[in-house]
């Protein structure tokens, strides 16, 4: 196996009652790239996901993770390999601060092991993480409670979770979802950021002009099916993906 490559997906599928949520999946993911993951609603992104980081159990095919076969593992042993992920619908402690939100992950064995014990104060440390996605630490704002911050910041605290844990990889489900297109703007120089500082993302998107700014190469699913992969201008000019989106219209909007 190419060292090079830090995730491979091997005709992975699950099915939900008669419904084929995910059907033979395959994709290599190099060390440092960014990978889109695109669709249309219900075409089986997010459970992609859920595959791959063991948070739903497969019914066939491979996961290997620097080339050690992950399959199997659970979600916390893989996010311990340094395999983490966002999760769409965020659930933080809402009657904590935000940077206490941080701190649970700063014990994990994988923050421990990767610091090696030479974390600090994990408060400390929490703030400084919050600060490096956007916190504003003089306005307080990492000391605001969870409940209490709007969408943005929420989920940029989402992201921050997955940060505490050191991880080589994660997989951002819909990080611009919901947002306003200032708070999608910076958002998108973070993620250059965590690119440039050695985490190879895959981002599961709909905003697929945003997405393109940070990722060179996508996977398009259509009914749990990959139907194609390439560039931007690839994925734009492909036609099973016009029919995908658009019935078959040779509509650009999405790409503008």
């Amino acid at each position: 196996m190419d060292k090079n490559i830090i995730l491979q997906v091997e005709k992975v599928s699950k099915k939900f009652g008669g419904v084929k949520a995910v059907d033979e999946v395959s994709f290599t993911l190099k060390k440092g790239d960014v990978l889109g993951v695109i669709g249309p609603n219900g075409s089986g992104k997010t459970t992609l996901s859920n595959l791959i980081t063991g948070f739903v159990e497969k019914d066939s095919g491979i996961v290997l993770f620097k080339g050690q076969n992950i399959s199997r593992w659970a979600p916390h042993k893989i996010a311990d390999a340094g395999l983490a992920r966002t999760f769409q619908v965020m659930r933080p402690y809402p009657t904590l601060a935000a940077y206490k939100n941080i701190i649970p992950p700063l014990y994990s064995p994988r923050a421990r092991r990767t610091a090696r014990g030479k974390l600090g104060d994990r408060s400390a440390v929490a703030i400084d993480i919050l600060e490096e996605v956007g916190f504003e630490r003089d306005a307080r704002v990492p000391y605001k409670l969870a409940g209490t911050l709007p969408l943005g910041y929420l989920k940029r605290l989402e992201l921050c979770r997955c940060l505490a844990l050191r991880p080589e990889l994660i997989i951002c489900d819909e990080v611009f979802s919901g947002l306003s297109m200032s708070e999608i703007a910076s958002m998108v120089p973070l993620m250059k950021r965590l690119q440039e500082s050695g985490i190879t993302l895959i981002m599961v998107e709909h905003r697929l002009r945003e997405l393109f700014k940070i990722a060179d190469r996508a996977i398009v699913l259509n009914f749990g099916a990959k139907i194609a992969e390439g560039s931007p201008g690839e994925i734009f000019n492909d036609d099973k993906v016009k029919k995908a989106y658009f019935g078959g219209e040779d509509d650009y909007v999405f790409a503008k």
